[in-house]
């Protein structure tokens, strides 16, 4: 297809979660896509859970073509974004362009990822989980795993420093954060007899998959369930014959790779895989921010000595917020 098609764009509304609340959000409807725009001085239009749809953008130009026309007036959005997909790491297009990364695992040899990526200390702990009587499988997406799902994200209040977006939902509201795709998601459980101490909820996207959601009980650490976790969603994913697991990105911003989540990556076997990303001016205050790359926003800009102490204030507040709340 080239960019002479052309696509009708309708006028809708979808539902976005944003810290573990659920809000309506305008959206245009584009040739099978949903389009969202984020941002408060510059507006960045993309498809609405991009990392998670089945398929990238086959056809950027028709959409795009559509979007200068309906995006600034009815998203106001100022620039549109997309990147490509692993395993079409290669740049397609002749947009502006810069590199964007995931955090990937290549399935074509499970045995070599785990005697040549896994370190020596994380294989031990998969073995230290089984034997300290973790039982990870796939498990039925069913209102025993909600139950399950529920204890994990009430165990506490913080998670990583910061306040936990899913603290206190009850199981409908855990029911309604997990039924998103669904009808291509797989989940792995991390038992301790009957307890569910931690979770992996696995996308499938035609050959990849990527794990939208990771959690275990902080009180059950010392059985290694994250670890065991990543080791069972290999095995299942190669089994399917996929080609790539994926794991979010493996940095973010200049926060470069010495930050707790991209080690935990690291330590579990993941690599970091450049993928091009686009973005395409809608207007001219869009050309200017590209211009002085804007689009990068805060974790983009700030140098990372200056994100790191941000962060450690943030938590810092976080954690002096949380001692002021009454018992």
């Amino acid at each position: 297809m080239n960019g002479t098609v052309t696509l009708m764009s309708t006028v809708s509304t979808v539902e976005v979660s944003t810290k573990g609340k659920w809000t309506a959000k305008p959206a245009l409807k584009i040739g099978g896509h949903t389009i969202v725009a984020r941002g408060r001085f510059i507006r960045t239009a993309a498809v609405h859970d991009e990392f998670w749809q089945e398929r990238g953008l086959e056809n950027p130009a028709a959409l795009i073509a559509e979007l200068k026309v309906d995006g600034p007036k009815l998203l106001n959005a100022d620039l549109f974004t997309f990147a490509q997909r692993v395993p079409n790491t290669a740049p397609t297009y002749e947009y502006f362009m810069e590199w964007d990364n995931v955090a990937g695992i290549r399935l074509d040899d499970p045995k070599r990822w785990w005697e040549h990526a896994l370190p020596q200390e994380t294989r031990k702990n998969v073995r230290r989980s089984v034997k300290r009587g973790v039982e990870v499988r796939v498990a039925e997406f069913n209102d025993e795993l909600l139950r399950g799902i529920v204890a994990i994200n009430n165990e506490s209040p913080m998670r990583q420093g910061r306040p936990f977006d899913h603290y206190g939902k009850d199981a409908e509201a855990v029911r309604k954060d997990y039924s998103s795709f669904l009808d291509r998601a797989k989940f792995i459980g991390a038992y301790v007899q009957d307890e569910l101490v931690g979770l992996a909820q696995l996308i499938y996207m035609r050959d990849t998959a990527t794990i939208l959601e990771l959690l275990s009980k902080s009180s059950h650490y010392d059985k290694r369930p994250a670890n065991a976790l990543i080791a069972k969603a290999v095995e299942v994913c190669a089994a399917d014959g996929l080609s790539f697991l994926t794991y979010g990105k493996y940095t973010y911003g200049n926060k470069g790779t010495d930050n707790p989540l991209t080690e935990f990556k690291r330590r579990n076997g993941f690599e970091e895989i450049r993928v091009p990303r686009y973005y395409v001016p809608l207007t001219l205050s869009g050309r200017i921010a590209l211009a002085c790359r804007l689009h990068r926003g805060a974790l983009g800009i700030l140098p990372q000595a200056a994100i790191s102490s941000l962060l450690n204030l943030r938590g810092m507040w976080y954690r002096l917020r949380l001692a002021r709340r009454p018992v």
